[in-house]
């Protein structure tokens, strides 16, 4: 009856009575207009404390516990996108764990800790004339403190506006002193295991924030450096090699390098090169013409290359022509340093050093080797028993005043309008080896080069005295077996969503050095420990450790900084020790909050509250970054105190690009506010939003994906409405068996016990649009197009107590219960207002679960019978569109279509009416040929005043002239009530 009325506008009857007062209409205050963001602050009261309120639920049931774990937000500045992202995800997780009849453990946490807050405060030290080094550190601590506690009240708010579900109440916090006690105490397990030790290498630093960085807390940008090709004169071959001396006979040969990095050659020891390269040495012959300046090379120099890299690099030295004079093996041969001739303080034997680090894809076969700037100059340096270490470079990445030639210079700019950028370190160094001779060719190269994640200024590598956690050292607890070892089983038994998560930890974890731990910073935990400052060796004593932590738990952090050693020490003299003061990599903060969020609260450990957790957690959720982070982090802390990671399964998303997939920036004005999204939208949407993206790839949004996120949004919502409208009323005494159902009925029954299936598996393994979109097709498919469309008529017109009529109620209120519960967990205001419309008195409807779904509603013959019957029901619509356009009909309840089809086709009729299945007058079904076909005719009977159809029996009931049977009866019937 797809021309029925559906709402009070009605033509006249023809005899003068109004008839729209008989015809059930749906009727429901529920609005067709979300206007979330005013409801939506409503609802949010109405629940009050939610999560409580469903806990105890799940508890009073004997509910099974489900642990997810909050990846810790930064407590510095309003939400983001990405924010918004991430903690929608794990909402969908808790609300639809709670869904699945579980008891959910889900604390919110924050971090605290770290450079960002630290600016942050002396930033504002500076605008009232104070310097940091002039604030106490409890002061300062303190600002630091107070700053994050700021933040936390405000993106706490921020998440529950969203309609964050979790238990905020008792949130936890990195700064907070029960956390740092933890953390402590966490720091002693590897202290005491023998795992940490101090160690003298390069390392990531930040000269801008003066303070070394962790692997996770670096990110490459592309980045333009100057780079040059330097001569170290060659000054002896060994005795070993004594066939060496006749290519250096006549001329002294120089062995050539090539770095990016100027600014270390003061600090080069060696140069290494690789044992199965090709060597030669070259001599020049003519240098390139016409040239704007004079090239560096002279015709007659010699020079030591990779046989597959010396073209490359006399094309840099503008080198026209040369001969190869002999094959060279480098091995035992010394070279003299390239600043010799110009300070003594450079008159030091250069050796060649073997390394596997080293190949000819591309430089000049020869790495420039400085131990303190680099890893693999470091470890090839050491391989060969050379322990001296030199500093050249300050915490400011400045030369050290005694550097020769370079006191006080700077590789980078630490302050002003130019920080990061190169210093006067680079160009002076240049000029330098041009002053010396040994310059061979300059450039520039645009690479991949670190930068810090927090100030986005590049950093260097510098050698500094640091606190690391073995890998490679086997723990007491793992069968002998090594950190790296037990965090890579850990891996192999954790479950990853997608799965290629597991690929991606598993290499970073395989190739990963120790553990760098320390930080040289102000706002943290500090590694509180005491060293001997006679062996070198932290100090192991169960109770001083014991005093550190009682210190922690009641006066926080602070206490290590503002009590006495002799506070901790005991009986130990305070001035055989070094109290060291650094504080701990965030990371390895954020990597112990399972010890003091979860297992402090799991019954295998004695808790008893009413607020139970289990250790290792059920999932973690974060952002694909965090397998270098945050997972990686609590791997590392579960597996060397505990055997294994802290979570059975990592689910990771990817990020959020704007509309034309590029990277949000602030500067370029294209990023999406959630502020702004819940303000004009609700919440709802972009909750929405995030259900129909893939999150495991980066997804989009902006405002035409918004617009398309609303247009989704008012399909789900407009279903709802229209069940509440034809719902009015209905109580369990209309209830129709389903053995009297019609075949319509079972079928949409069957699609709700399919649905059903796909909707808890989808939720059992997170895959949220999976659960959105089967609904969204649903609704707009088999109920808006098909079933709302062909029972219309019954439900306007067919007199309440009629079974069609009490049939489609009964599914209709099936749909309801299951529509309200499966959506839940991401439309949650949407279906609590929905909810309520229906069942004021009903309770939330967040605390409900699935209703159980009869097997008896599996019916794949009906699924089979409507897809044969959706076909011809294809051919017919269109034809009727056809006649509608030319006006050869009004509309479909004009029309009495004639339908040839074959026999197989018509036997899906079997048991309907075609006529209402094509919302037709009338029908004619003829069974011929292969194909289906349909021919529209006009209805050539009366038209009923009521429902519009033109039947043969209109004006049959005397009483109702102008009516047929079927609506005077329903009228008749309707009188009779209303007398």
């Amino acid at each position: 009856m797809s021309d029925a009325p559906t709402d009070s506008t009605h033509p006249e009857a023809p005899t003068g009575r109004d008839y729209r007062e008989t015809v059930f209409l749906p009727e429901t205050p529920f609005p067709m207009r979300g206007g979330l963001p005013q409801k939506e602050p409503l609802i949010l009261e109405q629940w009050g404390d939610l999560y409580s309120t469903l806990r105890s639920a799940r508890q009073a049931e004997g509910a099974p516990l489900y642990v997810l774990h909050d990846g810790p937000p930064y407590a510095n500045g309003d939400i983001h996108i990405g924010h918004a992202l991430n903690k929608t995800l794990k909402d969908f997780v808790v609300r639809s764990r709670f869904l699945l009849g579980y008891d959910v453990d889900f604390v919110p946490g924050w971090d605290c800790h770290g450079l960002p807050i630290e600016w942050k405060i002396e930033e504002q030290y500076r605008a009232k004339g104070r310097r940091k080094d002039e604030v106490s550190k409890a002061e300062f601590r303190a600002a630091c403190r107070e700053y994050a506690a700021g933040w936390i009240e405000v993106q706490k708010a921020q998440f529950l506006r969203l309609g964050i579900t979790g238990d905020f109440a008792n949130r936890y916090a990195t700064m907070d002193y029960g956390s740092e006690a933890a953390i402590v105490k966490e720091f002693h397990k590897f202290k005491n295991s023998g795992q940490l030790y101090r160690g003298s290498k390069p390392v990531m630093w930040s000269p801008v924030e003066r303070t070394a960085l962790a692997d996770a807390e670096i990110e490459y940008h592309d980045h333009v450096s100057p780079t040059i090709w330097v001569k170290f004169p060659v000054i002896a071959a060994t005795d070993d090699h004594p066939d060496d001396l006749l290519a250096f006979r006549r001329q002294t040969p120089s062995i050539v390098i090539w770095t990016t990095t100027p600014w270390t050659i003061p600090a080069n020891r060696a140069i290494s090169f690789g044992p199965e390269i090709a060597y030669g040495l070259y001599e020049v012959q003519s240098m390139e013409q016409g040239l704007e300046f004079e090239p560096w090379a002279k015709q007659g120099d010699r020079l030591i290359l990779a046989d597959k890299l010396a073209e490359e690099v006399f094309k840099a030295a503008k080198i026209a022509t040369w001969t190869r004079l002999d094959d060279i093996n480098p091995s035992g041969l010394v070279a003299a340093h390239p600043l010799a001739e110009l300070d003594d303080g450079y008159r030091f034997n250069v050796p060649l050093l073997d390394g596997d680090h080293v190949t000819d894809d591309a430089g000049t076969g020869f790495v420039h080797t400085a131990p303190g700037h680099g890893a693999d100059d470091y470890d090839v340096w050491k391989a060969h028993g050379h322990h001296e270490v030199p500093d050249t470079v300050d915490p400011d990445g400045a030369y050290y005043p005694a550097v020769p030639l370079f006191p006080g210079l700077k590789v980078l700019e630490t302050e002003g309008k130019k920080t990061g950028k190169f210093g006067s370190a680079n160009p002076a160094v240049i000029e330098k080896l041009i002053e010396a001779g040994t310059l061979l060719a300059r450039g520039r190269l645009e690479h991949s080069y670190p930068h810090s994640w927090r100030s986005k200024a590049p950093v260097i590598f510098r050698n500094t005295p640091q606190w690391f956690i073995r890998m490679d050292k086997a723990l007491d607890h793992a069968d002998g077996a090594t950190l790296r070892e037990t965090a890579l089983t850990a891996i192999d038994q954790t479950d990853f969503h997608p799965a290629a998560g597991k690929n991606r930890i598993r290499s970073m974890v395989e190739g990963r050095p120790d553990w760098l731990i320390s930080r040289q910073r102000a706002w943290g935990t500090p590694l509180a420990m005491f060293v001997d400052k006679h062996t070198g060796h932290p100090l192991h004593d169960p109770e001083v450790d014991a005093r550190i932590v009682a210190a922690i738990e009641q006066g926080g952090a602070d206490a290590w900084y503002t009590r006495a050693d002799s506070d901790f020490l005991g009986l130990h003299d305070p001035a055989n020790y070094e109290k060291i003061e650094d504080i701990l990599d965030v990371w390895f903060d954020s990597g112990c909050t399972h010890a003091f969020t979860l297992e402090t609260r799991d019954p295998a450990h004695g808790y008893t509250g009413d607020r139970p957790s289990h250790w290792p957690a059920n999932l973690y959720l974060e952002g694909s970054d965090q397998h270098r982070g945050w997972f990686q982090s609590n791997l590392l802390e579960g597996s060397g105190t505990r055997g294994r990671a802290p979570y059975d399964a990592v689910l990771t998303h990817g990020f959020t690009q704007d509309e034309n997939g590029e990277k949000m920036s602030k500067s370029r004005g294209n990023t999406t506010d959630p502020a702004v999204v819940i303000k004009e939208s609700g919440a709802d949407i972009l909750r929405l939003w995030v259900a129909l993206v893939d999150y495991a790839e980066d997804q989009r949004i902006g405002k035409q994906i918004l617009q398309t996120t609303v247009d989704a949004y008012r399909k789900l919502r407009n279903t709802v409405r229209y069940l509440l409208g034809a719902l009015a009323d209905f109580d369990e005494a209309e209830r129709v068996d389903y053995a009297d159902m019609p075949p319509l009925e079972r079928f949409i029954l069957h699609r709700l016990w399919e649905l059903d299936l796909q909707v808890r598996g989808a939720y059992e393994t997170y895959r949220f649009q999976d659960v959105v979109r089967p609904v969204l097709e649903f609704c707009a498919g088999d109920l808006s197009a098909l079933y709302f469309d062909i029972r219309k008529d019954s439900l306007y017109c067919d007199r309440p107590d009629a079974i069609r009529r009490r049939a489609a109620r009964t599914v209709m209120h099936e749909v309801f219960l299951r529509l309200t519960a499966w959506l839940a967990p991401l439309t949650p205001f949407t279906m609590e207002e929905a909810w309520t419309t229906r069942y004021p008195e009903g309770g939330t409807n967040c605390a409900r679960v699935i209703p159980e779904t009869p097997s008896e509603w599996r019916n794949p013959d009906e699924a089979a019978r409507w897809a044969k019957v959706n076909t011809v029901l294809d051919v017919v619509t269109v034809g009727l569109e056809e006649s509608r356009r030319a006006k050869f009909i009004g509309g479909a309840l004009d029309a009495w279509p004639t339908v040839t089809l074959p026999a197989e086709a018509f036997a899906a009729f079997d048991g309907l009416d075609p006529a209402e299945v094509f919302r037709t007058s009338g029908a004619e079904m003829i069974v011929s040929g292969d194909t289906i076909s349909a021919t529209i005719k006009p209805a050539d009977h009366a038209k009923c005043a009521r429902s519009w159809r033109r039947v043969p029996d209109v004006g049959s009931d005397p009483a109702y002239p102008d009516l047929s049977a079927r609506d005077a009866d329903a009228v008749r019937w309707w009188d009779a009530r209303h007398a």
